[in-house]
């Protein structure tokens, strides 16, 4: 009997507490342990901009604009000056770790001489990023694949199912590797799958006491990912309407409450982009994206964005160079199990919810004139639908039945994990003109000669396959505990 098949009421089962802990700690593991390049110009501009903040109390960039394609210009002659060109939401994030690194080290950016080829610069932005990264980008991915395997395991009745959808988002997609660096891509995935992942909590048999929290953290997720991507708030809208559905038959007192509680925290969330607009441009009605030199595209349309084309959305979707399917093949599955939700009354909502996210972060995409992502690996822009695929993992994985089919479904996840380990490993930034940089520039030309960003190499000097062989020793067994306690709830459920 598949686990679907269960009469379980929905959302009754929950993920198991020590598998979450566990996979909570892998994840973040995952993400801290292999570095990406501190002087890359995307990252770059936000940390330069979370410098400027920590260390002058204002958002100019002027002294290391020469250091970043990704800048905006306002102003000329001896009025001129330079700010970050991005949202910015990941800069704020980053003031905490730029702050402590600060005075922990007692150095600041006025120690430091501005040259590209500086090697002490390299480090010192270097430190900067891995404590921001560890903690924002690596804390949402991890805490958001925990939430995962809970909404995995309560729509399927099956912890396993719960486990196969959270691996296959966290370690089997490029989510992984963008979330070891400071861009918003995968921040904003994590943010929105813990905004739905509230919503359904709240909305699943909740008692009236703990409904408060949900509509809280659905707001403020909600905010924020606005705020690191002012994009999102198209899939924020989508999560919206799902959450009006889901609510309709609460009492109308209940219903107005929840979505005061939700406006209101997530108008919250998003005052600190209020603020620094105001420090940055003196007003809050000022974007970076107004002021960006280098890019014309970003003068078509709406800061680059116009509408889907064919072509682009085939190329992120399946294209040799960005296509997500070779990057990351198990969320092809993932279709299969987002068509059974939406053919099951109980999971329908939630499937539509899933294929309107998606349809939504790929369509803008597609619809942007900079799609490729520039230097990347993986469509980067579409990160945001990788936790939306991967909800349809835990009803696939649910829905097989025999060991063959099963085995074969691991196979497909190992593989994909095993990519996106390279991926992670060496780096996700690639040269824009490479056909298959995956293929051919991260396993063959980085990871086959042992050109490895590991903390113990980056940090210590270390060998290279030394501190890549130490992460197996560390998640190897972390992993096949997970799986064993997994197996042990599976039981005691069918038991």
């Amino acid at each position: 009997m598949s686990a679907l098949d269960r009469k379980v009421p929905s959302a009754a089962v929950r993920g198991p507490h020590a598998v979450a802990a566990m996979l909570f700690g892998l994840v973040w593991i995952s993400c801290v342990w292999f570095g990406s390049y501190a002087l890359n110009p995307n990252t770059a501009t936000r940390l330069f901009a979370a410098i400027t903040l920590v260390e002058r109390g204002d958002a100019r960039i002027d002294r290391y604009q020469s250091l970043t394609i990704d800048k905006a210009q306002f102003g000329q002659g001896d009025a001129r000056h330079y700010y970050m060109d991005k949202a910015p939401g990941m800069t704020l994030m980053a003031l905490p770790a730029v702050w402590g690194v600060d005075r922990l080290t007692g150095t600041e950016a006025s120690d430091q001489i501005i040259d590209i080829a500086n090697p002490r610069l390299t480090a010192f932005m270097r430190a900067r990023l891995s404590v921001a990264v560890a903690s924002t980008a690596a804390i949402l991915t991890a805490f958001a694949t925990v939430l995962l395997l809970d909404l995995g395991t309560g729509i399927t009745g099956s912890p396993a199912a719960g486990l196969f959808a959270a691996l296959g988002y966290a370690m089997g997609s490029i989510a992984w590797g963008w979330s070891t660096s400071l861009f918003g891509h995968a921040p904003v995935a994590a943010l929105l799958l813990i905004a739905t992942w509230a919503i359904w909590r709240g909305t699943a048999g909740a008692t009236e006491e703990a409904r408060g929290r949900y509509p809280v953290m659905a707001g403020l997720t909600l905010g924020w990912a606005v705020a690191i991507e002012y994009q999102s708030a198209l899939s924020g809208v989508a999560i919206g309407v799902w959450a009006l559905w889901r609510t309709r038959r609460f009492a109308a007192r209940a219903r107005w409450r929840i979505y005061n509680v939700t406006l209101v925290s997530a108008a919250a969330a998003f005052v600190p982009v209020v603020v620094y607009n105001v420090i940055a441009f003196g007003t809050p009605f000022m974007l970076g994206y107004q002021g960006v030199v280098g890019f014309d595209g970003m003068n078509q349309g709406v800061f680059g964005l116009t509408y889907p084309k064919p072509a682009i959305l085939w190329e992120i979707l399946f294209g040799l160079r960005r296509g997500l399917v070779w990057v990351s093949p198990v969320l092809l599955v993932g279709v299969v199990g987002l068509v059974g939700m939406i053919r099951r009354p109980d999971t329908r909502d939630m499937g539509w919810l899933a294929v309107a996210v998606i349809v939504v972060v790929v369509s803008i995409n597609a619809s942007y004139y900079y799609w490729d992502g520039g230097a990347s690996i993986g469509p980067r822009h579409s990160v945001p639908a990788i936790p939306f695929l991967a909800i349809g993992l835990a009803p696939f994985w649910a829905s097989l039945r025999g060991p063959r089919l099963r085995q074969a479904a691991i196979g497909l996840l190992a593989l994909s994990m095993v990519i996106n380990l390279v991926i992670a490993s060496t780096d996700i930034f690639a040269p824009e003109a490479l056909a298959a940089p995956a293929w051919t520039r991260n396993f063959v030309g980085l990871f086959l000669a042992g050109k490895l960003q590991t903390l113990p190499n980056l940090f210590f000097g270390w060998g290279a396959w030394f501190g890549f062989a130490l992460y197996l020793d560390i998640a190897l067994p972390l992993l096949a505990l997970i799986v064993w306690q997994t197996r042990r709830a599976e039981r005691a459920l069918s038991e």
